[in-house]
């Protein structure tokens, strides 16, 4: 697609080869699926209560090269993890239980899992598949467990393949739901539906706008110089990635799932003050007027809670408009409100990320900052500008340095900081 820089032309020539060895085919076979990584400037944390979110998808993520295996046996090898996945796409797949929930930790076993997940979404909506696929799977060194949804790229990759392999022809929103599956029944995760969205959704230079209750989406451009210059405003800002070294997966860490039940609870609380309890307890339902009648009833756990879903909604508003008007100071100003309420009021991102966080603040050309994904572990996102990007991605490394030497001993240094543009959506090529 015009004016992304990813994949390039050598990943995928690797990719065809590694594939075309693995199945005996020529590499004209190959079809690779891209599925990119995903940031969200705001909206963080408030998916899951119907609010509207904002995100993009970078230039980085999952590459999955595929041939059909001509029968039903899915044959899956690693990039990044040793051994073979295999089974079968008539085998009846299973959500995992609490049990072996644990063992998800043990990513050089169960790399292959989120196949089984995608078959398991495509089973549980009743879809047959004839046939499995012979593939290879690659991400980016260092950004596994990074907060920026390495899972739901893997998922929605896994998807695009066994689909395309079985000539099904599925829209981007059915793929929102069957990744939502995955993450929610397989996993048991309780995140809402902004990561796959900004994946199979994106588009290179956009900023897309979803109502998570209503499913509504839009994307938001920057405003044009003029004739030839649709560029131009993409050039003036560049991504930063600044990673903890902090990995751990949301499965095994209540905090989320725990933050999420707690969400729920404030919506329960204000909707029964309301006289309105047989609604669904999201926040959504809670008219923002309600909210500010009866949120002085609200303990004070559930009230900061409750004031960054309603807060954080406001941000977004704000934030599409300084998007669309090319205003990226005030667009970073707002990352930056967005990333204190996480640590204000929603509570969350360990003492490593906020740290990070405040370095990036303090870089030069830096718009604004937050930590990226739930914040317990992974990366801090930054809007930085492009004349400035470099500057501000040493400034960062050598800053995070001095203050966290036992965690940058374990990045890689030359990934430990990335300079990343925005991407476009998942697709088959």
């Amino acid at each position: 697609m015009a004016g992304s820089s990813w994949p390039s032309e050598t990943q995928l020539n690797e990719l065809t080869q590694i594939v075309s060895e693995m199945a005996g085919t020529g590499r004209k076979e190959v079809r690779v699926v891209v599925s990119p990584y995903r940031i969200c400037p705001l909206g963080a944390h408030i998916d899951h209560q119907g609010g509207t979110v904002s995100a993009m998808a970078i230039n980085k993520g999952i590459l999955l090269g595929f041939v059909p295996s001509g029968d039903t046996q899915v044959i899956l090898r690693s990039g990044q993890f040793k051994g073979e996945c295999r089974f079968r796409v008539d085998e009846v797949q299973f959500p995992w239980k609490s049990a072996t929930v644990a063992s998800k930790t043990d990513e050089e076993s169960n790399w292959g899992s989120y196949a089984k997940g995608a078959l398991y979404a495509l089973q549980s909506r009743q879809i047959s598949l004839a046939q499995g696929i012979i593939g290879y799977i690659s991400g980016p060194d260092g950004m596994d467990s990074s907060g920026l949804s390495s899972s739901a790229a893997v998922g929605v990759a896994y998807l695009l393949a066994l689909e395309t392999a079985n000539n099904l022809t599925v829209s981007p929103e059915e793929n929102i739901e069957y990744d939502r599956l995955i993450e929610n029944e397989f996993w048991g995760l309780r995140n809402g539906i902004l990561d796959q969205s900004a994946i199979l959704l994106s588009s290179y230079g956009c900023l897309l706008c979803m109502n998570c209750k209503t499913k509504e989406h839009n994307l938001i451009h920057p405003p044009k110089l003029g004739e030839n210059h649709d560029t131009e405003w993409q050039e003036a800002y560049k991504i930063l990635l600044a990673f903890s070294g902090l990995k751990h997966n949301l499965t095994v860490n209540p905090g989320y799932n725990h933050r999420v039940a707690e969400c729920r609870e404030a919506a329960t609380v204000l909707l029964n003050a309301s006289r309105d309890g047989a609604a669904e307890p999201l926040l959504s339902n809670v008219d923002p007027e309600v909210y500010q009648t009866h949120k002085h009833i609200l303990e004070p756990t559930l009230a900061k809670r409750a004031e960054h879903y309603f807060s954080e909604n406001m941000r977004v508003s704000k934030g599409l408009k300084a998007w669309a008007s090319g205003r990226f100071k005030d667009f970073g100003m707002l990352i930056s409100e967005s990333g204190q309420s996480s640590i204000e009021n929603y509570e969350c991102g360990s003492e490593p990320l906020i740290q990070l966080r405040e370095i990036l603040l303090r870089a030069p050309g830096v718009y604004g900052a937050r930590f990226s994904g739930a914040g317990f572990r992974g990366c801090c996102v930054a809007l930085v500008d492009t004349d400035h990007a470099k500057e501000a991605a040493s400034f960062v490394r050598e800053e995070y340095s001095k203050v966290r030497p036992e965690l940058v001993s374990q990045l890689n240094q030359d990934t430990a900081v990335m300079i990343c543009e925005t991407g476009d959506c998942a697709r088959v090529i």
